[in-house]
């Protein structure tokens, strides 16, 4: 390779909802002997599930693969009602890691559809987070992903409704929402936009460096939404190369003069790191932050309550006083470290 200079896009890489989700799950690779099962993947990236799998994580597409008394994990991306109930009639303990965004797609659907809404939801098709999303009202809610599948709907009787998955590039979201608006003037939508605001922070931050860039290398897998978009977003700035790499083994070797770098919201920290290795500037990292995130989402309150009573009994297993002990912060801690921690 020959390349001057590396233009790294912040904020990048793990946002809030991957955070807790992971720590979450390593808690509970801790806290039970194997194996510990996982619905759906945790988070879309491959060295993420790998992992876990690597210490006794099974991932699974059916409730009805875990045995019973096993204790489950339902995913970031969000869960059917119908999956969460058989996960807690099925298993010995389950934690819900859905992210609390998509919780808040979830309770608009289920308020609208109350309501006698006709919900019109933007999203993927197949993707998890839009089946669990439309699982919660079926009967009510109808998904687009482009203008001419908004063209195609019929003239409901019903007010509508418009709802979107929160990973979606704000471009398609944009296109989408202005074609809904033209076909039902009087809809109505959330005052605050459904999509992820890490998802948007890390769009902007990938226009920010894609005019100064002879390439533009995304980390992150295929099955990832977020990580797709910014791809996309990164050829539609007029950026002639881009590459969207698991990791650093599937860059290109030719890649020369000033490369752009950034990640998908479920990409670790290490992926970047070793991008950057490979890529070995010889004028050096330039790190181009349009803003900082300082969100936080606690874990579960029933993990919250398991990590207690387990920190209150290794405190009296080791004669220390229960009422003085250190308060377990899990806010301190970033889950690329606990990755890294989990390898080893």
């Amino acid at each position: 390779m020959n390349v001057d200079r590396v233009l790294l896009a912040a904020p990048r890489g793990f946002c809030a909802g991957v955070e807790m989700a992971i720590k979450a799950l390593a808690w509970m690779v801790r806290a039970f002997d194997p194996p510990i099962y996982c619905y759906h993947e945790i988070v879309h990236n491959q060295l993420v599930v790998k992992r876990f799998e690597d210490l006794g994580v099974v991932f699974v597409d059916d409730i009805a693969e875990v045995p019973a008394g096993r204790p489950v994990m339902l995913s970031a991306h969000g869960s059917a009602p119908e999956v969460v109930a058989a996960a807690r009639e099925k298993a010995g303990y389950v934690i819900d890691a859905v992210c609390p965004l998509v919780t808040k797609v979830h309770h608009e659907v289920k308020v609208r559809a109350s309501k006698g809404y006709r919900i019109v939801y933007v999203g993927h098709e197949g993707h998890e987070e839009a089946v669990g999303t439309m699982a919660v009202a079926p009967d009510s809610i109808h998904r687009v992903e482009t203008i001419a599948e908004v063209a195609a709907l019929p003239q409901f009787d019903e007010p509508v409704a418009l709802l979107a998955q929160t990973t979606l590039s704000h471009r398609d979201w944009k296109n989408v929402l202005d074609a809904t608006a033209e076909r039902f003037p009087d809809m109505w939508k959330p005052e605050r936009s459904d999509l992820c605001f890490a998802t948007t922070n890390r769009q902007s931050a990938l226009m920010a460096i894609a005019s100064r860039c002879d390439a533009m290398v995304v980390i992150g897998s295929a099955n990832s939404s977020n990580t797709v978009a910014l791809a996309k977003l990164a050829n539609e700035s007029g950026c002639t190369r881009v590459f969207r790499v698991n990791n650093a083994d599937e860059l290109p070797d030719d890649l020369q003069g000033v490369v752009g770098v950034t990640a998908g919201a479920s990409a670790p920290e290490d992926l970047v790191a070793s991008v950057i290795a490979r890529l070995a500037p010889r004028d050096g990292v330039e790190e181009v932050r349009i803003t900082d995130e300082d969100e936080y989402f606690p874990p579960p309150r029933n993990l919250r309550e398991l990590l207690a009573a387990i920190d209150i009994a290794a405190t009296l297993g080791f004669g220390g006083p229960v009422d003085d002990r250190p308060k377990v912060n899990d806010r301190q801690v970033h889950a690329s470290d606990v990755l890294s921690t989990l390898a080893h």
